[in-house]
């Protein structure tokens, strides 16, 4: 018998059946990885370019040098979990336990996840109001559950509460709601939450509250969070994100706030699919909170970067789309000139990359159908050099005629 016929057949993985077959590489990673490869201006991912506070850098490495670095409880660090309830109190009225409400979430994204798992069952419905982030739908679908897609209006992408009525139906389970709303940078009214609090009350439907732009509210206007209405915390489970907030993404440090018969399904999920979150980070971000300005002057700060911004889109053919809150600004590119302005959206982002030397990302990427609108959404969260940079190429190669 010769060694050949005595070798072990090739080694072969089984068939797998994928839970998410429509999910592939995301437009932010295409985008980004194009940026690069043009040594594009990457105005596409949402985060920023400067560093955080130095003072939070500080209070992250003594609480590394103090020994905080084995396992917090899972729900999180109580010092933490109590500067969350009180801020959001001081904020918006609504008093959370510490102990039973908060639980510390490694980013927004697991927050939002996880409350789906924890609180959505087979066969449910979840409504999403479209355009939406893309985390959304592929959540609902590992529940077993049917996502709903309403869309905004278009142009405003203001909700549009006949449709969302229409929406409702005996198996809908739960409605993600996100204000201040990436991609458009829409921000809810208080009559619009009233409005959502009377569409929901002779429901059972669940509110899943995407907060993590809250502080990023312009022009004097106040974020209308789910905690300023009594009725809508009641059904509610809030997230929001630290490193949204305080220009730290990378830490994915966020939490959710919930009733406690929410909270202990909430954290139930919680346990086994991360179980706790760093812990200097949170020993850290507890002594930051203790000062509130960080987070008070966030709108003074992004909204100085938008007019920045805005002011130099003004110079080109490009149209800005109001921006009410969030750090992305979307433009309606249908009047630059050239055949550039009848590419779809996803060809005219790698146009803009290619050409112009600028990264941005088609709306289409934030509907399950791609629909095409002639807008791209672009990121300001960025050091003023970086805005100028990319304004100068903008203008040199889209100037209004």
């Amino acid at each position: 018998m010769t060694a050949a016929s005595t070798s072990p057949a090739p080694a072969r993985t089984p068939p797998v059946t994928s839970r998410l077959p429509r999910v592939g590489t995301t437009i932010f990673t295409v985008m980004s990885a194009l940026a690069q490869e043009c040594q594009a201006v990457n105005l596409g991912q949402g985060f920023p370019d400067f560093d955080g506070d130095a003072r939070l850098m500080a209070a992250v490495k003594a609480a590394l040098d103090a020994g905080h670095n084995q396992y917090p409880p899972m729900a999180g660090v109580p010092r933490l979990r109590e500067a969350i309830a009180a801020k959001i109190h001081a904020l918006y009225g609504q008093y959370y336990d510490p102990g039973s409400e908060i639980t510390i979430t490694a980013g927004a994204t697991q927050a939002l996840l996880t409350a789906v798992l924890a609180l959505v069952h087979p066969g449910d419905e979840v409504i999403v109001l479209e355009p939406c982030y893309d985390s959304y739908e592929p959540a609902i679908e590992l529940a077993g559950a049917t996502p709903v897609r309403v869309p905004l209006t278009p142009g405003s992408f203001r909700p549009d509460f006949d449709r969302l009525a229409a929406a409702l139906g005996p198996r809908t389970r739960a409605l993600i709601v996100n204000t201040p709303h990436n991609p458009s940078g829409t921000v809810w009214s208080a009559a619009e939450m009233q409005r959502l609090a009377e569409l929901l009350r002779p429901t059972d439907v669940l509110l899943i509250a995407d907060e993590v732009y809250e502080h990023m509210v312009f022009d004097g206007a106040a974020h209308q969070s789910v905690a300023r209405h009594p009725e809508l915390a009641a059904r509610s489970v809030l997230v929001s994100s630290f490193g949204k907030t305080f220009h730290v993404t990378g830490w994915k440090v966020a939490y959710a706030a919930a009733p406690a018969a929410l909270s202990a399904e909430f954290r139930k999920v919680h346990q086994f699919n991360v179980f706790t979150v760093n812990t200097p980070m949170q020993h850290g971000l507890a002594a930051y909170l203790e000062d509130p300005q960080p987070y008070l002057g966030l709108p003074d700060f992004y909204q100085r970067k938008r007019d920045l911004f805005r002011t130099g889109l003004a110079a080109t053919a490009l149209r800005a789309l109001a921006c009410e809150g969030t750090y992305f600004q979307c433009v309606d590119y249908r009047g630059v000139p050239g055949p550039a302005a009848q590419l779809n959206e996803a060809a005219f982002c790698h146009w803009l990359t290619r050409e112009v030397g600028v990264a941005a990302i088609p709306l289409s990427a934030f509907y399950a159908d791609g629909r095409d609108q002639g807008i791209v959404r672009l990121c300001f969260a960025k050091r003023d050099e970086t805005l100028q940079s990319a304004l100068q190429r903008l203008s040199r190669h889209l100037a209004t005629t």
